[in-house]
Order: structure tokens, then sequence, then C-alpha cells
């Protein structure tokens, strides 16, 4: 068995820059428009310099299946690694997050499901656990990082549980309001197509669901919209373990997703949420970063804190989004939390644009 010493370095290394720091005007046109949509950022940019940028960046863009495809498999080129959480209950950690399973005579339990290329290390680790099937796959959210896998594990036997609006919003063609740096330095937001059906979960909740196997209770709760409006936790509540898929960023600036409903208020409320839940020696599974404790969740919720009371001065002093990144806001918090997925100049931005 291996340990998980700092993922976060890992996702660094393998260069998985969302929302590179723009330097130039019409990069900053195009972060904008890909971030939020122009009826958001109509204040700041006219709308003939938004067409023409994205009228110059459409003539020179790979398509998306390309730009996807090349996203998924940067996620995939992070080892997995697995650290055993409690008697039943195991964490691979690698390719698109973490996946959580509980396992036992009951079959197996498993929360999020990693990047799609990563299916045959997946179920190799999967039936290395033992030869119980896969009985429920739980979705923390709709990002396909998440939920990649779905259709391989139903395929083979498994329901998909979820929170309504995953299902909604797996249904639905988005332009998910990050941008991908290509070898070239290009930059480029990503499209998704609807979801197949048979990717899609079979069973969805609209607030909370108990689920009863293996001597363990599952308590799957939603959260107020956080980083998405599809976000629920998952309690291990004998094992003494919590699944927050990406209401929890460990150790770096999240990514809030303001297309989907992403809120900082919401990032705020659900580590409050989880806090009030966890002790000491709970163990609490992070979206990004590595495995976590009340220490650490409290620690992030301190800087999202921070992070949102000063853009929101900016904000009410009448600041653009492009005029509170100039103020360096975030220069202080740098040398601890910036150094994952994001840096604080998109931070900023994000933080304003889901205030």
């Amino acid at each position: 068995m291996t340990t998980n010493p700092d993922r976060k370095n890992r996702l660094t290394n393998t260069n998985l820059n969302f929302l590179q720091r723009e330097t130039s005007r019409r990069e900053m046109l195009r972060y904008s428009v890909t971030l939020a949509g122009s009826a958001l950022l109509a204040h700041l940019f006219s709308a003939r310099l938004l067409r023409a940028s994205a009228a110059s960046d459409a003539q020179q863009s790979p398509s998306a299946a390309d730009l996807l495809a090349s996203m998924r498999a940067k996620f995939n080129a992070v080892p997995m690694e697995t650290q055993k959480l409690a008697e039943n209950v195991t964490m691979f950690d690698g390719p698109g997050g973490a996946v959580t399973v509980l396992n036992g005579p009951d079959g197996k339990f498993m929360v999020d499901t990693f990047v799609l290329p990563a299916w045959p290390k997946l179920k190799e680790a999967l039936d290395g656990l033992g030869n119980a099937p896969v009985k429920c796959v739980i979705d923390t959210h709709w990002h396909f990082d998440h939920t990649d896998n779905n259709a391989h594990l139903h395929a083979a036997g498994a329901t998909v549980l979820a929170h309504e609006n995953t299902k909604k919003r797996m249904s639905e063609p988005h332009d998910l309001p990050v941008l991908y740096r290509d070898a070239d330095g290009a930059l480029h937001d990503l499209h998704f197509d609807p979801s197949p059906a048979d990717a899609l979960p079979q069973q969805t909740l609209p607030d909370s669901y108990k689920l009863q196997a293996n001597g363990e209770t599952l308590a799957l709760q939603h959260f107020a919209p956080a980083h998405t409006d599809s976000d629920i936790y998952v309690h291990f509540q004998k094992a003494n373990v919590i699944q927050m898929g990406d209401t929890f960023f460990n150790g770096m600036y999240p990514y809030i997703d303001p297309g989907t409903g992403g809120k900082i208020n919401g990032m705020i409320a659900a580590a409050d949420k989880i806090l009030s839940l966890a002790d000491n020696d709970t163990k609490i599974v992070a979206g990004h970063g590595p495995l976590g404790n009340k220490s650490d969740l409290t620690k992030s919720r301190d800087m999202l804190i921070t992070s949102r009371d000063r853009v929101q001065k900016l904000k009410s002093a009448g600041k653009s989004a492009v005029e509170a990144v100039a103020e360096k806001p975030f220069a202080d918090l740098d040398p601890v939390w910036g150094k994952g997925i994001i840096n604080s100049d998109q931070f900023v931005q994000i933080a304003y644009l889901t205030l």
C-alpha cells in the first residue's frame, strides 16, 4: 500500500493550468467571457470588442473534442495511489481527484469515478479489493473528472446515485467556465455535450439520503450552491470519513463554477457544515489536494472568508473584476494557497464572479 503525501504538488506538476493569468488585453477579454459570459461583463467591455475577440479565437481554436481529450489525458497522467482510511474504506487518489470505496460482503459502494482514460487502472484497483461487485456509485457533483466512468460502472451492474441537479447538468450542454492552456500556450474554453443516457444517474436525491451496507451508514446530504449547485457530501459515519468532493480543495485556492451556480458563500457554508460534523479524528476527503482533517478544513474556510471579504470590499467600492485583480488582494495568501491548480489572480476573478 502506498501513501498520499501531497497530491497538490502532483497536480501542479501535470500542468493542469486552469484559468491562467492573462497578460494582454485580448487574453483578458477571452478569459472574462469564458468565466462569466458577456452578459455579466457587459459593464467591463464593449460588445464589439467581445465579438471581435471571440471570432478571432474561433478561427484558431482546436476542436472541443480534442481539447477535452487533452484535458482528460493530463488528469490521467497523475499516478493513482491507494490509502486505507478505515477497516473497510479505501481511497484511490490521482487521475481526477479522489475515489472512496466501502467494501464488504454487500458489495462495493464508491464515491466518484475519475476521468475516462483512468478506467483500466480504476477497474484493476477495484478488483484488487476483492470479488464483490460494485453495487452503487455516488457522484459528488456533475463535473467530468468525478463522473466520467459512470457508464462503465453502470454497465457492470452498479446503480449511479447523485443529486437531481447532477443529472440535470449532465443532461445539458455546457461551456465550462474555465480555460485550458494547450502546449502552444493558447487559451481555450471547454465544451461538454450532454452525457450519454447510460452515464446519467439512475437514482437521484433532492436533499438527503441514507444507505446501509457492510455494517456502515452512508449519509448523503446536498449543500446549498457552493462549488456548483449539484454538490453533496458523503459521510461514512462508523468509519468517521467524510468525502466533500470539490467543496474542499485542500491547501490551495479552489475552483468555483459560476456557470452552474457556484457561490463563494456556499463554499464557506459547506466548510462550516462539515466542521460541525467532524472531530479531530475525522478523515476529510478533498476533491483536490491531500487527505485532510478538521484543522485543514478550518484553515481553508478561514482563507475563503478572508478572500471573500477582501474582494467584496473592492466590488462594493465599484472596482471591476479586472481592477480587483490589479489590486493584488491575495498577495499575502499566495505562499500557502497559490501553488495549486489556480493562482491568486485567477481566484480574485472567481471570487468576484461568485459573490
